[in-house]
């Protein structure tokens, strides 16, 4: 049998030599952006998808060692454990097959087999099997005793006794298992009464699809209507007999005339239904949910890695709008590295209808702390205050407006640290903070919110919390690690994600930085309170520090290889200060002529390339869409019209497109190229601008589906008339939206999207942070300023009024 190192890297396709190095690495406490950076001569270079993977896989079969060693000591103890059975565990390669193999032995309640054993009964199960010769009548006749009343209760007892002999045979039962999965369906129906009430499950309301072709989407779905108690989900073999003929065959029974043929004939057939197609119905539902579920996890990750690796719009001043009707909009002013300097909150829209105060209010804080950008969250009323923010935008033409996701916003409003960090702002405010900085940085405002509050996942409230969490934790892991963090500003929850830094020792670092001042070198970290020589090591490579005493404070260059710089200076003649960014001088040097024992050439030509662009951010360059203008709500929409969007979320049967009507539209995967698509995510990704034509508006339920093909025609039809010609057949299924948010986000009204047949998208809010409309190219790392919204005539009368006391005028 292979080691467990053994068969990771077979898995892998990698040598066992890098399996070992790194499972030994992750078993010393190194973090795995650690192992992927700064140990690639031990592992032979493997990336953080491998060792993410290496590591899931190493933590289930060594659960899987655990239980095998479980299930042998039990069986032991029952001394039932010979040498066949033994070979039979240690070849068990998964955990359902060593569970198959341990059925029998498992302890259990007493079941009517148990009882006919005590009865006697046993050997007259193994007479009828081996012998159908006999008439079962007359040789029940002989087990009647003081606990069997006759002939009937034996046989009955008998017959117990097989049907668990039968479904707890574990090469038998593996081989139905995997003949069902491949035969058989899940299929749903709606239950009596519940048309209306569960209308989001329509699509499912009589539905029929092979296991071995259901989507994770549908499959979860399903599960969901079927917990609401809208849908009936039933699993469902094929009609062939095999399933019970395969019984038969494995246990010599045949129907040829004789006298227990037919008895045993009948015992099979109770086995198969009552027993064994009952225990595989749980088995595969379970594996059913956790496929589903595996590629929920999978898609969720996905998508939250590129939302927090979207682009920043920098250090610059910028107003965060948190839109509201009733209550009014929430604003904020923070300042470029982030603190709040003002705030306010106006009420432009129903019922008060305070249009032009409102205006003049903006442009006030707007001029008086050199407001660069405005960020509008996305949620009720964000295309309302889009329209205001463009009225002062014609005003004042150095500010650009974009629309964010305000996803998780209230969640960080109303958290512990949120109290810590805004103390003196009331928690309606916060959430204005929040839209604001994650413009300016999305990475480092978004840590602060459970990565399940952010909203781009898929079903994620049905999904188990242990996985989730572990799978989006490793996610802003990974993140965090790539971008880095300025330890002299960054956030307590930001630190925390740092590779080697928990939640206590970020907390000390901060309070350290706060009592001390700024950090000159990373080598002072070494005098923060608990944190020793394993933390420094894993943590210093990512944590930057500007403007210190040593230039390469500023990169990703680890201190332990600061020696190997100062080798190359030599070699060079040179300081620092005239090699870093020298791209010419630094591309002329061969790295080979730099290696060691302690780093080899995969750590030197990592050195080079960092010297070459120190501190360099991996993120893209910031941009925004344009919404159209005129069109805000689902009824602007008409089929064929083509508009500008930013991609907010990717399922696995598509992308959700955010196109400026407070209703996502879904590109279903079918609409995204002329070439099959076997990933929607080889085509968009969250954050992406777009774009995409109409192909349909379904008003009542909430319905948009649309194209990136341009040049598809289009063809109306009513949503009951299947698909639309030119869109491919899913593009026209569109996707439930209910507009709903998170529930564990619980802002009102904001927009959702929803899968096919669900109706809330994924629990999740949209997630488009740092992207909207606005500017057509705003002014940041290296972008050039730009406008947002179109130029609107001139306003008049009270507005022009409020204008004119606040200072602007249409010339400023």
């Amino acid at each position: 049998m292979l080691s467990i190192h053994q068969r990771i890297a077979a898995e892998l396709g990698v040598r066992d030599g890098q399996v070992q190095a790194a499972v030994d690495l992750l078993d010393g406490g190194a973090t795995v952006p650690f192992i992927a950076r700064y140990r690639k001569e031990a592992t032979g270079a493997l990336d953080d998808a491998q060792l993410r993977t290496l590591e899931e896989r190493l933590r289930y079969l060594r659960e899987l060692e655990e239980r095998r060693a479980a299930i042998l000591e039990s069986i032991e103890s029952q001394g039932k454990l010979d040498d066949e059975l033994r070979e039979q565990i240690m070849a068990a390669e998964t955990k359902a097959r060593l569970e198959d193999i341990y059925l029998p032995y498992k302890p259990k309640r007493r079941t009517k087999a148990q009882i006919a054993r005590e009865l006697g009964l046993e050997p007259l199960a193994d007479r009828l099997l081996t012998d159908p010769s006999i008439d079962p009548v007359a040789a029940a006749e002989g087990f009647v005793t003081e606990g069997v009343a006759d002939a009937s209760a034996a046989l009955e007892g008998a017959r117990a006794i097989l049907i668990e002999r039968f479904a707890e045979d574990a090469d038998l039962i593996g081989a139905l298992r995997e003949q069902l999965w491949n035969r058989g369906r899940l299929v749903s129906k709606v239950r009596e009464g519940k048309e209306e009430a569960g209308a989001k499950f329509s699509d499912y309301f009589d539905f029929g699809e092979p296991f071995t072709k259901l989507p994770s989407h549908r499959i979860l779905a399903m599960f969901r209507g079927e917990k609401e108690e809208i849908l009936s989900v039933t699993l469902e073999p094929d009609d062939s007999p095999d399933y019970e003929m395969r019984v038969a065959s494995r246990f010599g029974v045949s129907d040829q005339g004789r006298p227990a043929d037919k008895w045993l004939t009948e015992t099979v057939r109770w086995a198969w239904r009552t027993r064994i197609l009952v225990h595989l119905g749980i088995d595969l539902r379970m594996r059913l949910w956790q496929a589903a579920e595996e590629e929920a996890v999978r898609v969720f990750a996905a998508n939250l890695r590129d939302l927090l690796l979207a682009a920043p719009a920098g250090s610059r001043p910028t107003m965060g709008l948190d839109p509201g009707l009733r209550t009014g909009v929430k604003v904020a002013v923070v300042d470029a590295t982030g603190k709040v300097v003002e705030t306010a909150t106006i009420y432009p829209h129903e019922p008060r209808r305070q249009w032009a105060e409102s205006l003049a209010v903006l442009g006030a804080l707007a001029q008086r702390h050199g407001v660069e950008l405005i960020a509008i969250g996305n949620g009720t009323a964000s295309r309302e205050t889009d329209k205001l923010a463009g009225e002062l935008v014609q005003h004042m033409p150095s500010v650009t407006k974009i629309v964010v996701s305000e996803a998780g916003a209230s969640v960080y409003s109303a958290s512990p640290y949120a109290s810590q960090e805004l103390p003196d702002l009331d928690v309606s405010l916060r959430g204005a903070v929040s839209i604001a900085r994650r413009l300016q940085d999305p990475l480092a405002e978004l840590v602060k919110i459970d990565p399940k509050s952010i909203g781009v996942g898929q079903y994620q409230h049905d999904l188990a919390e242990s996985k989730l969490s572990r799978s989006l934790d490793a996610v802003v892991e990974d993140c965090v690690n790539a971008v880095g963090v300025e330890v002299n500003t960054a956030s307590a929850p930001l630190l925390t994600r740092v590779s080697g830094i928990g939640s206590t020792l970020a907390e000390s670092i901060v309070r350290h930085r706060d009592a001390n001042g700024p950090f000159r070198t990373r080598s002072a970290l070494k005098s923060v309170p608990r944190l020793g020589p394993k933390a420094f090591e894993q943590c210093a490579g990512f944590l930057r520090i500007r403007g210190g005493d040593d230039p390469l404070d500023v990169s990703s260059v680890h201190p332990e290889a600061y020696p190997v710089v100062r080798r190359i200076l030599d070699a060079v003649k040179s300081d620092l200060k005239s090699l870093v960014g020298n791209s010419a001088a630094l591309r002329s040097l061969r790295p080979d002529d730099f290696t060691d024992d302690t780093f080899g050439l995969p750590t030197i030509t990592d050195i080079l390339r960092e010297l070459e662009k120190p501190g360099r951010d991996p993120r893209p360059a910031f941009k925004t869409a344009t919404f159209k203008e005129g069109v805000e709500k689902l009824s602007d929409l008409t089929p064929g019209m083509i508009l500008e969007g930013v991609v907010t979320n990717v399922a696995a049967f598509g992308a959700f497109v955010d196109v400026g009507v407070h209703q996502d539209g879904l590109v279903h995967v079918s609409a995204m190229s002329r070439t099959y698509v076997k990933d929607p995510r080889d085509v968009v990704k969250p954050g992406d601008i777009v774009r995409v034509k109409v192909l349909d508006v379904d008003i009542p339920r909430k319905r948009i589906s649309l194209t990136l093909r341009l040049e598809d025609e289009i063809t109306t039809q009513s949503p009951s008339d299947g698909p639309r010609r030119g869109a491919g057949r899913g593009a026209s299924r569109g996707a439930s939206h209910q507009g709903t948010r998170p529930a564990d986000d619980g802002r009102d009204g904001g927009r959702g999207t929803g899968n096919r047949g669900d109706g809330d998208r994924s629990d999740g809010g949209r997630g488009n942070a740092g992207r909207g409309d606005g500017g057509q190219g705003a002014r940041g790392d290296g972008g050039q300023r730009g406008r947002g919204g179109q130029r609107r005539p001139a306003p008049t009368g009270a507005m022009a009024e409020a204008l004119r006391k606040a200072g602007l005028t249409g010339d400023d």
